[in-house]
C-alpha cells in the first residue's frame, strides 16, 4: 500500500536579532512596522501556515556593553501582532513569549485577546531561559535553577489552559490552581478564544525539552535535517504517542535559510557571498572573543586564529553557556584543528560555524529537497529564515512556493481561517491536566 503523500507546512520567522540578519544592503528597520508588514504579508501570499516573531529579552551585550554586532532595540511581539492582524487575512500570528518571567494570568489574557482580534490565528511559542544575566531585566531575576526551568513552563502552560477554559455558557467560571509555582483562584477576563485556546509551539531539545514539547506543543521548531532529522521526528512522535496524543497532531519543522540561482553554480556562489556578507571582520573577532574571553581586536580577522589560550578567569554574564572554561577551551582547541586542516582565517572560520545548514540550488531543486524531507519523515515542514528583511522571502514566494504547489505537497488557496486548522488539527475539547510535571521529574537533568 503507497504511503499517503504529506503536505510540505510552512512558517516564516521574522528574526529581529539575529547578529547577520540586518548587515544586508538590503535590510531595513527592526522596529518600521513595514518591515513586519511585508514579511507578513509575503508569507501570507505564499500561503505560509503561520508568521513568528522570535524574541530576546535582552540585548547583545559584550565586556558589559551593548554590542553593535547585535540589533539594539526590538519592539513588543504581542503589540506588532495584533496590528498585523488588522493588515493580514488568514496567515497564522505567533509569539515567543517567556515562561520563565512572566506570569500566566497577563500571558494569558494576551493571547487570548490576539486570538480574538486575529479570528482565531493566534500562536504561542513556549521558551524557557536559565541565566540569572536575563533575569536582570525581571523582577524576579535569575532565581530559577536551570534544571526547573521547564518544570515551571510546564505549570504556566497548565495554567494559562486552565485561565482560557474558565468561561462557560453563562460567563466567566471561577479558575483554581494551586501548585510549586503559581496559586490562583479567580475568574479569566476574556472569553473563550476562536481556537479554544492559542496554538501552541515549542523548541526543546533537551531530554526535558522534548518530553515538554512532546505532552503540550503542537508545533516543535526543530534545528535538525538529514538522518538527525529523521531520528529526531521519530523520537518526538514516539514521546507524544507515550503521552496519549496522536503523533500526527504534532508538526515538527526544523527552521532553515535559503539561497536560489538560476544553477546549481549560480546557487552556489551566491550562497558563499552571501555568507561573507553576512560575517562582517567585526563579527568574526567578536565571535571568537566569547569564547577566548579576551580582547582579541588586535588579531587580523583575515589572519590565522589567536596563539593564546582562553582566559580560564573569564566567565561572561552574557554568555552563560560558556562560563566554563574547560568547555572553552576544549572549543578553541577544536576551531584551531579544524581552521589548521582547512587553512580558514577567523573569518573563513567563522563564516563556516554560522553557515548552517540552508537549501541551495535552483527553486526546483529547493522545492524538490524540502519535498523529499517531508516525504521521507525528517519534518513536517520548514520554518524558513530569511537572510535579511522585510523582503528576504519575497524570492521563495515567486520562484520556490510554485513549484511546491505544481507538485501537489502545498496549497494554492486557503480553506480554513484558524492556525490550528491550517495544520489541520482540530479544536481542543477541554483542558485535563499535563502529566508532565511528573514526567520531567523522573528524567535525568542535563547539566547544559
Amino acid at each position: 500500500m503507497n504511503k499517503p503523500v504529506k503536505q510540505v507546512h510552512l512558517a516564516a520567522l521574522f528574526p529581529v536579532n539575529h547578529m547577520t540578519t540586518w548587515r544586508d544592503p538590503r535590510a531595513g528597520s527592526q522596529v518600521d512596522f513595514a518591515s513586519y508588514a511585508h514579511l507578513a504579508r509575503t508569507a501570507e501570499r505564499g500561503r505560509f501556515d503561520a508568521f513568528l516573531l522570535a524574541d530576546f529579552p535582552r540585548l547583545v551585550e559584550h565586556r558589559g556593553q551593548v554590542s553593535d554586532v547585535g540589533v539594539a532595540g526590538q519592539l513588543d511581539q504581542i503589540t506588532v501582532l495584533s496590528a498585523l492582524a488588522s493588515v493580514t487575512d488568514r496567515i497564522g500570528l505567533a509569539a515567543t513569549v517567556n515562561a520563565t518571567f512572566n506570569e500566566p494570568f497577563d500571558v494569558a489574557r494576551k493571547l487570548a485577546t490576539l486570538d480574538h482580534l486575529s479570528g482565531g490565528r493566534c500562536g504561542w511559542n513556549v521558551v524557557t531561559t536559565p541565566d540569572a544575566w536575563t533575569g536582570e531585566n525581571f523582577r524576579r531575576g535569575g532565581y530559577l535553577p536551570h534544571a526547573d526551568r521547564y518544570l515551571r513552563a510546564a505549570e504556566f502552560v497548565d495554567v494559562a489552559r486552565t485561565l482560557w477554559g474558565g468561561w462557560g455558557p453563562h460567563g466567566a467560571t471561577r479558575s483554581h490552581h494551586e501548585g510549586p509555582h503559581f496559586r490562583i483562584d479567580g475568574r479569566f477576563t476574556v472569553p473563550t478564544c476562536p481556537q479554544v485556546h492559542p496554538f501552541t509551539i515549542q523548541a526543546g531539545d533537551s531530554e526535558q525539552g522534548r518530553e515538554f514539547a512532546a505532552a503540550t506543543a503542537e508545533m516543535i521548531y526543530s534545528r535538525h535535517l538529514g538522518m538527525a532529522g529523521q531520528a529526531f521526528y521519530a523520537d518526538v512522535k514516539r514521546r507524544v504517542a507515550r503521552h496519549g496524543r496522536s503523533p500526527e497532531h504534532v508538526k515538527i519543522m526544523p527552521g532553515v535559510s535559503f539561497v536560489l540561482g538560476d544553477s546549481a553554480e549560480d546557487a552556489r556562489e551566491n550562497a558563499a557571498l552571501a555568507q561573507r556578507r553576512a560575517v562582517s571582520p567585526q563579527l568574526a573577532v567578536w565571535y571568537l572573543e566569547r569564547t577566548w574571553g579576551r580582547d582579541l581586536s588586535a588579531y587580523d580577522p583575515d589572519g590565522p586564529l589567536p596563539d593564546i589560550d582562553p582566559d580560564p578567569e573569564a566567565a561572561p554574564p552574557e554568555w552563560p553557556g560558556l562560563a566554563d572554561a574547560a568547555v572553552r577551551s576544549r572549543r578553541a582547541e577544536k576551531w584551531r584543528a579544524l581552521a589548521a586542516e582547512q587553512h580558514l582565517s577567523i573569518r573563513e572560520l567563522v563564516m563556516k560555524l554560522t553557515a548552517g545548514r540552508p537549501f541551495i540550488g535552483t527553486p526546483a531543486r529547493v522545492a524538490e529537497q524540502m519535498n523529499d524531507h517531508v516525504q521521507s519523515d525528517g519534518a513536517d515542514g520548514f520554518v524558513l529564515v530569511p537572510r535579511y528583511a522585510p523582503g528576504g522571502l519575497d524570492e521563495f514566494v515567486d520562484r520556490v512556493v510554485p513549484e511546491l504547489q505544481d507538485r501537489g505537497v502545498l496549497r494554492t488557496e486557503y480553506t480554513g481561517r484558524t492556525l490550528r486548522g491550517h495544520f489541520g488539527l482540530p479544536a481542543p475539547t477541554g483542558h485535563q491536566p499535563s502529566s508532565i510535571l511528573s514526567t520531567i521529574r523522573e528524567v535525568e537533568r542535563p547539566s547544559t
